[in-house]
């Protein structure tokens, strides 16, 4: 593996921060926000100078000269502001260090080689059809799964399905009351849906339905045969429709576990919680009582284990999920991908987990919500709902249309696998392009976009490079030699791809990866519009250079796009 610049910047910044007693942990780089001022910024002596009660630009100069010499990699660097230090590295060793980048792992270091991470994400309710809502989680999730196992980390995603509770008696009363059994045997989650939704455009919580749905419950809990059969023909039904959404979305999971699969361990960890005094009862009921030294606002309402009626919740099965994962894969983290609403509920978790003793660091991905227009979310149970099957296909079509008008040269079978890969990219795309924890309402116009900041118009740059290097024939790459600016700036922009990746998982922030990504398709349009790379009159060496340029655009694009749960394609 091959540091990349950053890395090797930091090590050089930290050597002088040693050569003067200074704390060397952070050399605290960034790029600098103006090309003209340089490549790479710290702001190490300015904060360092502040804690210290000391001139920062002072001490900035102090820095300066402290730094080692090294004339391979550093070009110039110099005092800017009230402390900052901005170094422009030499060409040679940009020019190396895109050369590092062709293979698929971009040669770049793996700091999560022997850690593991892991995630749990998507997560659809069994016997209802996954919409629209489904799927933030679903590819945030997928994308840092991809993100973290680039860095060497080795990741579990785990699909923890709803595959148990009070819905399945509704579902059960229902499916005895009001069933067609054509339907079913034609689209069985859309007859499931069609029962759980009818069953809730009528209930009453005090009445027959609501009575015989608590009686359904407890009896298939309990282990009646007749009904465990039957929820287990919801879950293979909804399975494989999962399993079908998934396929077209690219995603994989390394394990599948419902809620139902630790009903066996609710009430060892109930009755283990009350032995060790971290739990109470209540009114009847179990409680975890936290502080505000838990952590801020949780000493406002207890964490409920089990119900007054004996019934286990929702916390009390992610216990068990807990100690499932430590005791199967001993994670180094454990992390959840859900939205915004469920923060506090894993607070609590988190909490009640460091009070049974357990080290693993925990960490909640929150996402904002998904609004149809008008404001409101989906709901399978209200019957607002976007199915997202159906938003594929729309999203498809649409792509197919356009891939019609642009590429009659292509054979039908090559116009419809691109029009799969184009729709199905722009929906993810225009999702993972944004802040995680920002709302967004679905706009069909937006979200299937082919142009601007789009996985179209990344994946349209990828194609461009594959096809000057299939033109460029014969012709081998070979060292690169920056003259162009605009060679430059595609140069460094490929080079800080690894270190975009890391900050993107660090942060839990795919559209980190997405504006990068978008930054080198852009500075690829300008390397485009300036620099022929193949031609009678472009001279060979110019063209080696170039073309190990091109391959290098392109192997980070398929990367990173890769990453993103996005198949790059080489013909558009």
């Amino acid at each position: 593996m091959t540091p990349t610049l950053s890395d090797r910047l930091a090590a050089h910044v930290l050597a002088g921060a040693r050569s003067l007693g200074l704390p060397d942990d952070d050399a605290a780089l960034t790029p600098t926000a103006l090309a003209a001022h340089g490549d790479f910024q710290t702001n190490l002596a300015f904060r360092l100078a502040k804690a210290r009660g000391e001139n920062p630009r002072a001490l900035a100069e102090r820095f300066l000269a402290a730094l080692p010499n090294d004339p391979a990699l550093v070009a110039s660097a110099t005092v800017a502001g009230p402390g900052f230090i901005n170094f422009k590295v030499t060409e040679a060793a940009l020019a190396a260090d895109v050369g590092a980048r062709l293979g698929d792992d971009l040669g770049a270091p793996r700091p999560g080689v022997g850690k593991t991470l892991v995630i749990d994400f998507s997560s659809p309710n069994v016997a209802k059809r996954m919409h629209i809502g489904h799927l933030r989680s679903t590819i945030i999730g997928h994308a840092l799964d991809g993100m973290f196992r680039f860095l060497g980390w080795r990741v579990i995603a785990d699909n923890h399905i709803g595959d148990w509770g009070t819905q399945f008696g509704k579902l059960i009363v229902g499916w005895d009351r009001w069933r067609d059994d054509a339907a079913f045997a034609a689209d069985p989650i859309g007859e499931l849906q069609r029962i759980y939704q009818r069953f809730g455009e009528i209930e009453d919580p005090d009445g027959e339905l609501a009575t015989a749905s608590r009686v359904a419950t407890a009896r298939l809990q309990a282990g009646d045969p007749e009904l465990r059969a039957l929820w287990r023909r919801f879950v293979d039904a909804s399975m494989v429709e999962f399993d079908a959404v998934y396929a077209r979305l690219g995603v994989r999971f390394d394990a599948v576990l419902g809620e139902s699969a630790y009903e066996a361990a609710l009430a060892g960890i109930v009755e283990k919680l009350l032995a060790d005094g971290l739990a109470e009862v209540s009114d009847g009921a179990v409680v975890v009582r936290l502080t505000a030294d838990d952590g801020p606002g949780l000493g406002e309402a207890p964490f409920l284990v089990r119900k007054a009626d004996g019934a286990a919740l929702y916390g009390t099965t992610d216990l068990a999920t807990v100690d499932h994962r430590l005791a199967t894969w001993a994670p180094d983290l454990i992390a959840y991908v859900t939205d915004m609403r469920q923060q506090l509920h894993f607070r609590q978790l988190f909490a009640v987990c460091r009070r049974r003793g357990i080290q693993v660091p925990f960490q909640h991905v929150g996402f904002g919500l998904l609004r149809l227009p008008g404001g409101k979310t989906a709901s399978t149970k209200s019957g607002v709902v976007l199915n997202l099957v159906d938003v594929l296909d729309e999203a498809v079509a649409r792509a197919r249309a356009v891939v019609d008008q642009r590429s009659d040269t292509l054979s039908e079978d090559e116009r419809a696998a691109i029009a799969e890969t184009v729709g199905v990219a722009a929906l993810k795309y225009q999702d993972l392009s944004q802040n995680p924890q920002s709302d967004i309402v679905f706009d069909w116009d937006k979200s299937l976009a082919l142009d601007g900041n789009t996985a179209p118009y990344l994946l349209y740059a990828h194609a461009r490079c594959r096809s000057v290097l299939r033109r460029a024939g014969d012709a081998a790459p070979g060292p690169v030699v920056l003259v162009d600016p605009s060679e430059r700036e595609l140069a460094m922009s490929v080079a800080r791809t690894p270190d975009v990746i890391r900050q993107a998982a660090a942060a839990w922030r795919p559209n980190l990866l997405c504006d990068h990504l978008y930054g080198t398709t852009q500075a690829f349009s300008r390397f485009w519009e300036r620099c022929r790379v193949v031609g009678d009159d472009v001279p060979a060496d110019v063209t080696a250079s170039r073309l190990t340029l091109v391959t290098a655009t392109a192997t980070s694009l398929r990367t990173g796009l890769g990453l993103l749960g996005i198949r790059a394609l080489d013909r558009m």
